[in-house]
């Protein structure tokens, strides 16, 4: 379903996570894209991938808005230095993580985003959400500052502050407490576009496309409003070594079905594609 089909629609936001990380996330992002079921990727450009599974999204813009995963917890196999979350997390709030060094580490996976893409990023984010932490929000805003100048030319950010009622998942409010709410205050204040709420945050155990369908459901009926986005993270097969590995093929498979089709309708919605702004 899209706008052409039913012009009284309303878009939605839906944005893939972790492109890069594997050729099953790759692959499941591209099929995605090109059925009309995705708005966005965000990418690890940290992954010794990236550069040469960055011409695919190349292909797939504008249609498809492309973004920077900011990394600090996934390790690649040992191929870049990371830490485990809950030791970013005790370091971050303990003010232990150097400005200079976080200023460098944005640096770093920028121009990496955009030798490979030949442009900015669209849209920024965080693996694990680590964007929004204390000193790296600030980091991030210094360097957008500094590397894209006035407020028109910014990437926009993703908040994670709960989209309508979703701050009652345990989860979810969890997430928003641990910097959403405190990102999205400092980064609207400095004139850069943030996305109206957040959806998509489960423990990953939904055993089946019936059980992640119920989940998308509720975050469909709190989205509804517009300016919401919703994160995803699909594989077309199992990841190994992912904590989240067997839970991405469910998702692919939803992502793709009539089932989803059906839901969007249900809401009067359809995915958005091209050019964002929020």
């Amino acid at each position: 379903m899209n706008a052409a089909t039913n012009p009284s629609s309303r878009a939605l936001v839906l944005c893939a996570d972790d492109y890069g990380l594997h050729p099953f996330v790759d692959d499941a992002v591209c099929e995605l894209a090109r059925a009309g079921r995705l708005s966005a990727s965000s990418c690890m450009t940290t992954a010794p991938r990236w550069p040469e599974v960055a011409a695919a999204l190349r292909e797939l813009r504008p249609a498809l808005s492309v973004g920077l995963h900011f990394n600090l917890t996934e390790g690649h196999g040992g191929a870049h230095p990371a830490h485990g979350l809950g030791q970013v997390l005790r370091a971050a709030y303990l003010h232990r993580l150097p400005a200079q060094v976080l200023r460098q580490t944005w640096a770093r996976q920028l121009d990496a985003f955009e030798r490979a893409m030949g442009t900015p990023p669209d849209f920024v984010d965080g693996h694990q959400h680590v964007h929004q932490l204390p000193g790296v929000r600030r980091a991030l805003l210094q360097e957008l500052q500094a590397r894209y100048g006035s407020e028109a030319a910014l990437p926009w950010v993703r908040s994670t502050v709960p989209a309508g009622g979703l701050w009652r998942s345990p989860k979810a409010a969890v997430i928003a407490l641990l910097g959403g709410w405190s990102a999205t205050r400092l980064l609207r204040r400095a004139g850069v576009a943030m996305n109206q709420g957040f959806g998509g945050v489960y423990g990953f155990d939904a055993p089946d496309t019936d059980a992640y369908r119920a989940h998308m459901r509720q975050w469909l009926a709190q989205a509804a409003g517009g300016g919401a986005l919703l994160m995803c993270h699909p594989a077309t097969r199992p990841l190994p070594q992912d904590a989240i590995g067997k839970q991405r093929p469910v998702e692919f498979a939803y992502l793709l079905s009539d089932a989803f089709a059906q839901d969007l309708r249900e809401r009067g919605l359809h995915v958005h594609q091209g050019p964002l702004s929020f």
